[in-house]
């Protein structure tokens, strides 16, 4: 028998080497222009990279230069006449120092270099450089004092890795130069308050000298930098000083990563052409080498499927595994054929149920409509399989063992959990939707009742002081009066939110509501034995609504109580503590509760959220809404004592 095939005709062959050299010609010319493109793709996004970093350094110079202008225009302005005391001094440093204008010294020299006031005044004179006792001599002092305008002087170092220079502003009154104010920057802190946080989050900052070396440098994170940078003259104050910005190393863009894996995807798509078309060729070749093509095809078409394929004997031993099983598990065919259970890619929580179905399907009861197991990788990643099982016969028509499909469903079981999150979140909205309904038909049913009673409680009230009692029932009328006012107006402000309209604001103290809120839940806070300390400013005023503050401020102070239920009782303290700074009302309450998880930290805001098994989740997104429609922030953070602290910032009323 001639297992060898006749040789195919010269033309044949020709014909053939141009059907491999045609398509390999237009996957490398393919190649080739993904590579070009990915080049000018990448080589544009340096250059755009490089124009915001020119852009951006311009600006911050831009803005340095304004505050070293702002700074010596305020040094100018000085009345050195009613600044002789160090107490005025020290106030006018302390102002000019709260303007987060870098300055960290403030001295005032008479006309001849006499040291007259500085703040701080504890500083060592042989550290100001030449602000210093030999100022009269110095250059800057010279030059300001007999041009009367500015002069900055060179930077010099204080300690080790601190560098400063000094501005000497000359100030006159009446056309006559009457003393030198000294302002001394020290340039890390001139950096940490004129670098905004976006520009250190994107470059490394510094101010470099006429030598080279870096004299300060501002950063927001640690990260590794590039190689280019950019550098501008800093003029003020000048004497070779520069600046010099260094960007951090940024991902690549997305859209540019999405571009080369789709490229990728092509070049893949085209690979699988040639095979296809290499698939082809072996087919035709079969006709002639019969044998091999009886081999080399079934070779071929089972190293091109993406289904694993695993085959075991009736004992449960693995006698074949193909490679897409071996990329699945990460075990290569020589490490699992002839491997008896337990298998080595078997999850290890999973070991007893995967045993089970293992038995069953040796057995022959295995689930004919297939089923999943979770498998291990060989680098621990666990992963989902669908498994379909059928029985494996030998030629003579024996049943000689199993053979396995399976494929990874990991990915889609993710896909299917995404889609019931997205079905959930959709659902909560639906339910918030139809909250807000019922609390609106809620507060229309309830207004009229308590309108009757409250109408009711009044008329009693009235007949009870005509026949003079003498008993205790007028206090607990006018109560029962104040109280079904208010919660008409809750009513009524709870229906307001489910219509829009207009808020009817007023000046609020901060104070009043807090003790108002306060003395309604004072019976339970003597109960639970809560030691309450306040540290309230009165005079703190806001522009609000009295009524939904005093209830937002209701609703934090309950959780806050209900949060130490099971502290112990000598450590039940809640703290409250308003002031104000900036143009805000600053409120803190702070408990010693249970405290927050942080893994539940995101969704605490959430409407329809809670941790209480009693909770409608309501109460804290109502509260936010509350003082967001105040235009202010509520926030919490953990309270080093245990517990904790929810803070508030309301603007201020005006006067």
């Amino acid at each position: 028998m001639n297992l060898h095939s006749p040789s195919p005709p010269p033309e044949r062959t020709s014909r053939r080497s141009w059907l491999w050299i045609l398509p390999r010609l237009a996957f490398v010319l393919f190649v080739s222009g993904v590579a070009l493109l990915l080049w000018m793709s990448d080589r544009a996004d340096k250059e755009e990279r490089r124009a915001t970093l020119i852009s951006d350094i311009l600006w911050l110079e831009q803005n340095l230069r304004f505050h070293l202008t702002r700074n010596q225009e305020v040094l100018g302005r000085i009345d050195l006449a009613h600044t002789l005391d160090a107490r005025a001094f020290e106030s006018f440093a302390r102002t000019v120092f709260g303007f987060e204008s870098g300055l960290r010294q403030l001295i005032w020299l008479g006309t001849d270099g006499s040291l007259r006031q500085a703040h701080p005044i504890t500083m060592d004179p042989s550290l100001v450089g030449e602000a210093g006792e030999a100022l009269p001599s110095r250059q800057s002092f010279r030059l300001a004092r007999s041009l009367g305008k500015p002069v900055y002087s060179k930077a010099y170092p204080y300690f080790t890795d601190d560098w400063q220079f000094e501005v000497h502003v000359p100030v006159s009154r009446e056309g006559k130069i009457v003393g030198v104010v000294v302002g001394v920057y020290r340039i890390r802190e001139l950096l940490g308050d004129s670098v905004p946080w976006w520009l250190a989050e994107r470059y490394r900052i510094s101010i470099v000298g006429d030598s080279g070396k870096v004299l300060g440098t501002r950063s927001k994170i640690e990260s590794a930098v590039t190689e280019e940078g950019y550098q501008v003259a800093f003029d003020p104050p000048g004497w070779g000083l520069s600046i010099h910005a260094v960007p951090y190393h940024a991902p690549r863009p997305l859209a540019s990563v999405l571009l080369s894996v789709s490229l990728v995807i092509l070049a893949l798509i085209v690979l699988w052409s040639l095979w296809i078309l290499r698939r082809h060729v072996l087919r035709r070749q079969a006709v002639e080498e019969q044998l091999q093509r009886e081999h080399a095809f079934r070779k071929a078409m089972e190293d091109s499927l993406d289904t694993g394929m695993r085959a075991r004997n009736l004992d449960g031993e693995i006698i074949y595994v193909n490679p897409a099983f071996c990329r699945m598990v990460g075990w290569s065919a020589a490490e699992l054929i002839g491997r008896r259970p337990p298998m080595p890619y078997w999850a290890d929580d999973y070991l007893d149920e995967t045993r089970a179905m293992h038995d069953r399907v040796l057995a022959g009861q295995g689930p004919e409509e297939g089923f999943e197991l979770k498998f291990k990788r060989r680098n621990g990643d666990v992963i989902d399989v669908l498994i379909h099982e059928a029985p494996l016969i030998d030629a003579q028509g024996r049943h000689s063992g199993w053979m396995g499909s399976m494929v990874d469903i990991t990915e889609r079981k993710h896909a299917d959990e995404r889609a019931r999150q997205q079905q959930d979140r959709l659902q909560s909205t639906a339910r918030l939707v139809a909250m807000g309904e019922m609390a609106s038909s809620i507060a229309h049913e309830l207004n009229q009742p308590l309108a009757a009673i409250s109408s009711y409680c009044t008329g009693a009230a009235n007949l009870l002081r005509k026949q003079t009692p003498t008993t205790d029932v007028l206090p607990a009328l006018d109560k029962a009066v104040e109280q079904a006012h208010r919660a008409g107006q809750v009513i009524r402000r709870i229906y307001s939110l489910a219509r829009p309209g207009e808020n009817h604001f007023e000046k609020v103290h901060l104070a009043q509501r807090i003790e108002a809120a306060l003395a309604l839940m004072d019976g339970e806070i003597r109960q639970k034995g809560i030691r309450v300390s306040l540290a309230l400013f009165p005079q703190v005023t806001v522009e609000g609504d009295p009524v939904l503050l005093e209830q937002a401020l209701f609703n934090l102070l309950r959780n806050a109580i209900e949060s130490m239920r099971d502290t112990a009782p000598d450590q039940r303290q809640l703290v409250i503590a308003l002031d104000c700074a900036d143009g805000y009302a600053r409120l803190a309450i702070a408990d010693r509760g249970c405290g927050i998880d942080p893994g539940v930290a995101d969704q605490l805001f959430d409407p329809l959220f809670t941790t209480k098994t009693e909770g409608l989740g309501m109460g804290l997104a109502i509260c936010r809404s509350v003082i967001e429609n105040h235009r202010g922030r509520l926030s919490f953070e953990a309270n080093p004592e245990g517990g904790t602290v929810f803070r508030i910032l309301l603007p201020l009323a005006p006067p």
